[in-house]
Parts: C-alpha cells; sequence; structure tokens
C-alpha cells in the first residue's frame, strides 16, 4: 500500500483472498494517510519507510531503501505471489526473489513508474477504459494484460453505505451547498507542472457564503497552506476522514486527483476535475459520457443543493472478479 487509495481499494480482496484460506501480509509506506486508512478499516499491515518528497533523489534513496527492506521481508516468509498498485518497491523485490507479481493501476501515464513495474509483472490488470496499445511501450502485451470492466471504485464501493453523522463531526453546515476539494498531488513526478487553477478555486469557494467547502489534503504541507489561507467559507480536518461517506452526502466535488474523481462518478455526485497533468483513458471516457467535468475556470462551477439519496454505489461490481484476475498470475 503506497497511497490513500490502497487501503480502500485491496479492502474488499483481502477479505475475500482469507475467506478463502490464502494467508497473506499487508505492507505500507508512510505517505499521505495511507497508514490512517489501514488503521481505520482495520487492515494489519507492516510499515516500510516513507515517501520520498518531491526531489527525484530523495525519491531514489527512499525507494532502494523500501525495496531493500521489503526484500528482506520477503525472504523470510516465502511468498508465492506479490501484489501491487503501482509499486515499484514490491516490483524490485519480487523480481528480486523470483515471486510473480502482479501490477495494477487505473492511470497509464506515470512513465517511470510503469517502466519498471510493468516490465517486472508478470501480469498486469488496469480498467478496460485504458486502451491497451497505450501500455505496450511498457512490455505490456496481450498475454500479460488483464482488463476489468467499469471503475475499480465501483468494485470497492459495491458494499458501501454511507454514514450520515460524517458532515455533523467535521461542523459543515448543511444548509449552505456542500463541497469535497481535493488538491494536486504536487509530489507526483507525473504531476509535475503547477496547477494554476485550483488556487482560484480555493478563493472562489473560501470566499461564497453559501458554501462550506470541506478540503482535503494529501499531506500536512497542503493542510498548513490551506490554513493559512483563512478563508471563511474552508474546512481542513486534523485527520484522515472516511471521505467515501463524505463524497455521498456531499452536493458536488472538485478534486485535482484521479480517485476521489472516480468516488464520485462511483457514488452519483456531481463531480468537476481540475488535473493538471495528461488525462488518462479513464477519466476520457467519463467526460465523454458526461460524468465527469474538465473545469477551466471556477466561475463556471454550479454550485446548488442536491437531493442526497445516499443510496451507496450507482454501478456495484463484485470483488471477487478482481480477486480471480489477481490469481490467475500464478494459475
Amino acid at each position: 500500500m503506497t497511497a490513500p487509495a490502497h487501503p480502500l481499494f485491496f479492502r474488499p480482496v483481502i477479505s475475500r483472498l482469507r475467506e478463502a484460506g490464502h494467508g497473506l501480509m499487508v505492507s505500507a509506506r508512510n505517505y499521505a494517510q495511507t497508514l490512517e486508512l489501514l488503521e481505520i478499516h482495520g487492515i494489519e499491515h507492516v510499515a516500510l519507510g516513507s515517501h520520498g518528497g518531491a526531489g527525484r533523489a530523495r525519491k531514489l534513496t527512499s525507494l532502494l531503501s523500501r525495496t531493500h527492506a521489503m526484500g528482506r521481508l520477503g525472504r523470510r516468509s516465502g511468498f508465492d505471489l506479490a501484489v501491487g498498485h503501482g509499486s515499484n518497491d514490491l516490483a524490485l523485490a519480487a523480481a528480486r526473489l523470483r515471486i510473480p507479481a502482479l501490477n495494477t493501476f487505473d492511470y497509464e501515464f506515470a512513465t517511470q513508474q510503469h517502466n519498471i513495474g510493468c516490465r517486472l509483472a508478470k501480469r498486469v490488470m488496469t480498467p478496460d477504459s485504458i486502451p491497451p496499445e497505450r501500455l505496450e511501450r511498457y512490455g505490456v502485451g496481450p498475454r500479460k494484460l488483464v482488463q476489468y470492466p467499469g471503475l475499480k471504485e465501483d468494485y470497492y464501493l459495491a458494499d458501501f453505505q454511507p454514514d450520515a453523522g460524517v458532515l455533523q463531526r467535521l461542523g459543515v453546515d448543511s444548509t449552505r451547498v456542500t463541497v469535497v476539494v481535493r488538491p494536486p498531488p504536487d509530489v507526483s513526478l507525473y504531476h509535475r507542472k503547477s496547477n494554476p487553477l485550483f488556487p482560484h478555486v480555493l478563493d472562489h469557494l473560501g470566499n461564497d457564503p453559501g458554501v462550506q467547502a470541506v478540503v482535503l489534503p494529501r499531506t500536512s504541507a497542503q493542510r498548513d497552506h490551506v490554513r493559512g489561507l483563512a478563508l471563511p467559507s474552508l474546512i481542513v480536518p486534523d485527520h484522515a476522514v472516511e471521505a467515501q461517506s463524505l463524497i455521498a452526502l456531499a452536493d458536488l466535488v472538485v478534486s485535482a486527483g484521479g480517485t476521489m474523481n472516480r468516488e464520485a462518478v462511483a457514488l452519483g455526485t456531481p463531480v468537476y476535475t481540475t488535473y493538471g497533468g495528461r488525462l488518462g483513458g479513464v477519466d476520457e471516457a467519463l467526460i465523454r459520457q458526461g460524468r465527469l467535468r474538465p473545469l477551466t475556470d471556477p466561475r463556471a462551477l454550479e454550485l446548488r443543493k442536491r437531493d442526497r439519496n445516499g443510496a451507496g454505489s450507482v454501478n456495484p461490481r463484485d470483488p471477487a472478479l478482481l480477486v480471480d484476475l489477481i490469481l490467475g498470475t500464478v494459475a
């Protein structure tokens, strides 16, 4: 687990593997809210290092340190399969130990990441909205690639029911338009260009008295920065929150990332993307379908209350399919 989306994605996979009698161990990187979310969802794990930050040299040093630690863990435990969501330290350690590996992801333009993880993997698993020809440059051909229908969020939100108390615990005034805001992934190598739109979005929402915007920062530095703006209509939580309930009960989501956009789509909440990098196949498909709206001007935001039916996922899919594709790596 290397990012906050991974505990959510793997939760139903882990439970089904254990129900089927398979033994497993979860390793995790200390980055953003990853460890907090593992605790929230009751997933036992071994913490192996942290994120290297924005600099390439520090990223490399951190990667090598985590790979070494994971290799030591792997040698002691005798694994038959390694499974990661774009985790290069896992891919490198598994290759060194000659353990078959499955690499899964849902954004195809993280070039450096995929040039390692895809080439070393025995199997690569992605949503079927990513064109297979885009993966060929990473050494992924028809024999290596398996694809699943829909969004990864459709699978891990299949049994989701929102917690109606999340707004009250955050101090949200529900009479105002509730907006969930996610900043850009500042430390990601595939998102190097600055996102000049996002500060304007914060200013626009934060000064609107009819809005209550909950900002979910990725890092403590982002949290401190947003709080330092002292905008009256913004709420910045101290810790990781159950974001899926917040999204399901919100009137609108504005996100510069990927997973939260797709969670909003999966839960039927209107969503705008301010992502500043190259759009991947998943987002391209959602935009074509009108389920995700690109934003270029904060004044274009439709800020209005909506009916919240609290029904959970609008297109639930069975996580057992993902388990079958994962186990097929060693079949």
